[in-house]
């Protein structure tokens, strides 16, 4: 079964992007790279929030869901799991294959 990622990044000065994406490591890497414009502007490049599940369109929703709260929600949900805001590591998460 495929995993698919709901995921949270952040600059340092907590503005956030909220994604989508079934392969969260290659994903990360564009960030990481400036190939995503929306985020490389803001240097928006630390994972602070990771969800998981096997369906897609629960992905989809998730993510659509997430984008239309307001910003304190998204800092509460992000706080909530990672108090501190550290960068979550990419190896200690399921990949999914």
């Amino acid at each position: 079964m495929r995993t698919y990622y709901v995921y949270i990044l952040a600059s340092k000065s907590r503005r956030l992007y909220v994604g989508v994406t079934g392969d969260l490591v290659r994903r990360t890497a564009e960030h990481l790279s400036g190939k995503v414009r929306s985020t490389a502007r803001y240097r928006i490049n630390r994972l602070v929030h990771v969800e998981t599940t096997g369906d897609v369109l629960a992905a989809i929703a998730r993510e659509k869901q997430i984008k239309t709260w307001r910003r304190e929600k998204k800092l509460a949900l992000v706080s909530a799991e990672n108090p501190a805001w550290d960068e979550l590591p990419l190896d200690s998460l399921d990949r999914g294959r």
